[in-house]
């Protein structure tokens, strides 16, 4: 469910408006997978509610050395790595609280958000390369 979704878009807006970081990386195929342009599609609606969007291509987290894993970090404290099945349907998470594991996936997220640029950005480069 992303933020598209009123209860969730509602969430993130209060989050952000009390000061509060919320953000992303997406990593994107070259040429782009039709789940993936859809996900873009929305990044300016995500930006709009104060979530720093940010995106990159695969190639780039491949040469940064990022795993070929989705994870969301809540509070810098908690990891929940995504698990899909062989139709790369979400079916549930591994939670992680071990301090030592939840301190290398900040430090994957603190990699991916450097090299990663604003959504708007990608968006511009995209459009520029259909062109």
């Amino acid at each position: 469910m992303g933020p598209r979704h009123p209860l969730v878009a509602r969430t993130i807006r209060a989050k952000t408006d009390d000061g509060a970081y919320v953000g992303r990386v997406r990593i994107v195929d070259h040429p782009p997978t039709t789940g993936q342009l859809y996900l873009l599609a929305h990044g300016e609606k995500n930006a709009a509610l104060g979530e720093d969007v940010r995106t990159m291509w695969r190639e780039q987290a491949e040469r940064v050395h990022l795993p070929d894993e989705d994870f969301w970090i809540f509070d810098s404290h908690l990891v929940a790595v995504c698990l899909f099945d062989e139709d790369d349907d979400l079916t549930g998470a591994e939670l992680i609280t071990e301090p030592a594991r939840v301190n290398q996936y900040n430090r994957l997220r603190d990699v991916a958000l450097h090299h990663a640029i604003p959504y708007k950005e990608f968006a511009a480069r995209m459009t520029a390369k259909e062109a």
